[in-house]
């Protein structure tokens, strides 16, 4: 959750930003996304990696890094420099959350597992709209600087927190393991199948996600003429509603919920409401409520993704690397999405947001039926 503040520290900083250096709206969309360009780049390697030299020490590692990269940007005034410290602060936020499954998974008993993973999705939504939270409060009376600092407060607290307690816990020492080189270990989760078309799917949605949540509060600021503050309170609530459907997801598969009715049902219908957030014709308050209900059921997709990773990884000591593939294609989605956003709402203004947004969502369907039809054929066999 630590690491998912310098996720959500962005989009309420984004109208601050722009006016204290001058950023365009396609510079704000590389701000929003740059911290998911390690991942998207490096993912399946970074968790290949963490495998080899420690789980452990790659989150200290990470969130010290995280630590740094923020107060570097704090007291930055070039957007050059601030998007170097973008890219810092990627590095150490996917080599956290690549290393944690694996440890929670370690100290939790086999029968809960399963929730474990599912309460554990929502690090994301959970961690990014409290630091939107935070913003809102910031922001009204200072610049998006200290911001910057609250992320580097917060991580160190959360180093000083891991050297004392989890340094110390034996059973998280790194376990020998026998392990192929780096490469062949890639070519069999990505020749799998079943983890590729999980890593597009998470792709596709982080992609539809960022493109609504992350321009959300322009948008209210624009359209709606809300002030800075109230932008940044709406989205820290319209993501925290994420939460709802991760838990959500967890709560339909023990139930026997075949995985791709969750995740169809869910984009087939989000795709209308996404839509209707950023069309004319639409009245402001149904904006918002659109906004939330989006954010509350499409929460159900990463819930079911996630719990899908042990099925289709081709052996358990690969489930790393495949969290890695997934990890890399949803941040690689979540890179492309505000560039795109913000390419396309300059040049066509909102209504042509919703483009992004249907084809995103048409690709989570279509690769979720993919995956039905692997996981059927795998069990099968």
């Amino acid at each position: 959750m630590v690491a998912a503040l310098y996720v959500g520290k962005v989009p309420p900083s984004i109208p601050s930003i722009r006016d204290t250096l001058g950023v365009s709206l396609r510079q704000a969309g590389w701000l929003l996304s740059l911290v998911n360009m390690t991942a998207a780049l490096g993912g399946m390697v970074i968790a290949l990696t963490v495998d080899r030299f420690g789980h452990r020490r790659l989150v200290v590692l990470g969130t010290a890094l995280c630590c740094a990269a923020s107060l570097l940007g704090a007291f930055t005034s070039s957007i050059d420099l601030l998007l170097l410290s973008r890219f810092l602060e990627g590095l150490g936020f996917i080599v956290v959350t690549v290393s944690v499954p694996t440890l929670i998974l370690r100290i939790t008993a086999p029968s809960d597992r399963h929730r474990a993973i599912t309460i554990w999705t929502s690090y994301m939504p959970a961690g990014a709209g409290s630091m939107m939270l935070a913003a809102s409060v910031i922001l009204p009376e200072a610049s998006w600087r200290p911001v910057w600092l609250v992320a580097s407060a917060a991580s160190l607290l959360m180093l000083i927190a891991l050297l004392l307690s989890a340094v110390p816990r034996r059973e998280l020492d790194a376990q020998p393991a026998r392990r192929r080189p780096i490469l062949h270990e890639m070519a069999d989760v990505v020749t799998s199948g079943g983890p590729l078309a999980i890593a597009v799917c998470f792709g596709a949605y982080s992609c539809c996600w960022l493109a609504v949540v992350g321009f959300l509060p322009t948008l209210q600021i624009e359209r709606l003429a809300f002030s800075t503050s109230t932008a940044a309170i709406l989205t820290a609530l319209v993501t925290t509603l994420n939460v709802a459907g991760n838990l959500l997801a967890g709560f339909l598969l023990q139930r026997g919920m075949p995985r791709v009715a969750v995740i169809t049902c869910a984009s087939i219908s989000m795709a209308f409401c996404a839509a209707g957030i950023f069309i004319d014709g639409v009245p402001d308050l149904w904006r918002l409520v659109l906004a939330c209900i989006y954010s509350a059921v499409i929460g159900v997709v990463p819930g079911a993704l996630f719990s899908g990773v042990p099925v289709h990884s081709p052996r358990p000591e690969l489930i790393g690397a495949t969290t890695g593939l997934l990890m890399q294609g949803s941040n690689f989605g979540g890179l492309i999405g505000p560039p795109i956003t913000g390419a396309l709402v300059s040049s066509g203004g909102w209504p042509a947001a919703a483009w992004l947004t249907s084809i995103a969502m048409g690709t989570v369907a279509a690769s979720a039926l993919f995956l039905h039809w692997r996981e059927r054929r795998k069990l099968a066999a």
